[in-house]
């Protein structure tokens, strides 16, 4: 049985939504002070910078990017850093504007996360580490702290001081 398209917030067009490709758009790893590092002790210092892009390929065709950065260091020297760019390419159609900002910045990452998770675990096992897993991310969090910061910026804005 097939569902039904959900109209759309405005009721006009129903609302459709597509997974047409999941893939690798960058990668890097890194081990700079390798071999040494495998001779310290382990106490491994964790640091992450997490963001994501989007383009507009076509009408209702998107590429998100999410770019994941994990730098693990022991003492003042990186044991690893480990660069991702996993994308996607997205077909959204009949979204209302607020819900199409939402897909983009937040649902569409969380469908790419457990791709950027795996290969980020793989690499940094086979650059010779204990295998590591990045715990999840609360991508609606994320988004709704983003909206936040943009509403706080644009009150700010409307103050002036002469």
């Amino acid at each position: 049985m097939e569902e039904q398209p959900k109209k759309a917030d405005d009721g006009t067009t129903p609302e459709q939504f597509g997974v047409q490709n999941v893939y690798i758009k960058d990668i890097s790893f890194e081990t700079p002070n390798s071999p040494q590092i495998f001779m310290e002790s382990w106490k491994p210092q964790l640091e992450m910078e997490i963001s994501n892009d989007i383009n507009t390929l076509q009408d209702d065709i998107y590429e998100v990017v999410l770019n994941l950065t994990v730098t693990v260091k022991v003492g003042e020297k990186t044991a690893f850093l480990v660069e991702v760019h996993q994308a996607g390419i997205f077909a959204l159609k009949g979204f209302a504007k607020e819900k199409l900002s939402y897909m983009l910045n937040s649902y569409c990452p969380n469908i790419l996360f457990p791709y950027i998770r795996e290969t980020i675990s793989s690499l940094v096992t086979r650059g010779g580490f204990q295998p590591f897993f990045l715990a999840p991310v609360n991508f609606d969090a994320l988004y709704n702290q983003r909206l936040q910061q943009q509403k706080q910026e644009k009150e700010g804005e409307k103050i002036t001081i002469n």
